[in-house]
Formats: C-alpha cells, sequence, structure tokens
C-alpha cells in the first residue's frame, strides 16, 4: 500500500492520494488554524471503522444468500480529554439494515465483522471501547 499526501495550502490541507489515484482531502479545523477543507485524520479513523466492517458485513451476508436493500452505519466515537495524545475513549456503531433478512444472521454477520475480521476495529480496540448493534427495518435486534 502507497498513500502520499501532498499539501494544498500554508495551513494544514492536504490531499492524500492511494495508488489507484484515489483522492481525500485532509485539514485542520479552523480552531487550529486550518480551514476546514477536508477531514481530520480522526475521523478519517472512524470512517475506516465503518467501511472495514461495512464491506466484512455485506461479503458476509451475500454468501449467506441474504438482500440488503439498504445499510446506513453510524459511528459515534469520544475521545480522551485529559490526556495527551487524545486517543479514542469509546466508540459505539450501528448497522441499520433494511430487507427481508434473517436477525440470527444479520446479528452473527455483524459480530463477527467488529470481533474478529475487521482489521481498523482490532486496531482501534486496544486502545478504546467498542460496541455495536443492529437494526433491521426499524427494529433493535435482541
Amino acid at each position: 500500500m502507497k498513500i502520499v499526501l501532498n499539501r494544498i495550502d500554508d495551513a494544514f490541507h492536504f490531499e492524500a492520494k492511494n495508488e489507484d489515484g484515489k483522492i481525500i482531502n485532509i485539514d485542520g479545523s479552523t480552531a487550529i488554524g486550518g480551514n476546514d477543507m477536508g477531514v481530520r485524520p480522526m475521523q478519517l479513523l472512524i470512517m475506516g471503522l465503518g467501511g472495514c466492517s461495512a464491506i466484512d458485513v455485506v461479503l458476509i451476508l451475500k454468501k449467506q444468500k441474504q438482500f440488503i436493500d439498504d445499510l446506513k452505519i453510524e459511528l459515534y466515537a469520544e475521545r480522551y480529554e485529559d490526556r495527551e495524545p487524545a486517543l479514542f475513549k469509546n466508540i459505539h456503531v450501528t448497522f441499520s439494515f433494511k430487507g427481508d433478512l434473517n436477525e440470527k444472521r444479520v446479528k452473527r454477520a455483524v459480530a463477527l465483522s467488529m470481533d474478529k475480521y475487521c482489521s481498523v476495529a482490532k486496531i482501534l480496540e486496544e486502545t478504546s471501547t467498542i460496541t455495536y448493534g443492529s437494526i433491521i427495518n426499524g427494529e433493535p435486534v435482541a
């Protein structure tokens, strides 16, 4: 894997590009002198967690012949305020599915991703508590 960051302005705006040419803008908040022209690095980590797990869950459910009409993942992350660096303290992930899905299969797919397969979750769980839950067609999965 190769990622290249190029500085865009005289503050904190960078363009990050992978070896396939895909681009993400990274910037600092206005509070530190950034221009809010991109995602902050710690936000990228949480986005990576959501993306990593989303891919796992979709792959697992496809193998189980489950058809997802829609999937939305919401991630809430809390950082330590009294530490440097301000690592993540708690992260909660909610998977909201729509479709004719088997509740047990959804629950298992999410658990396999979050507890076993998602590399980003495994990295983040070293320093934070990660919890998760699922909703199917508006109803929480028990």
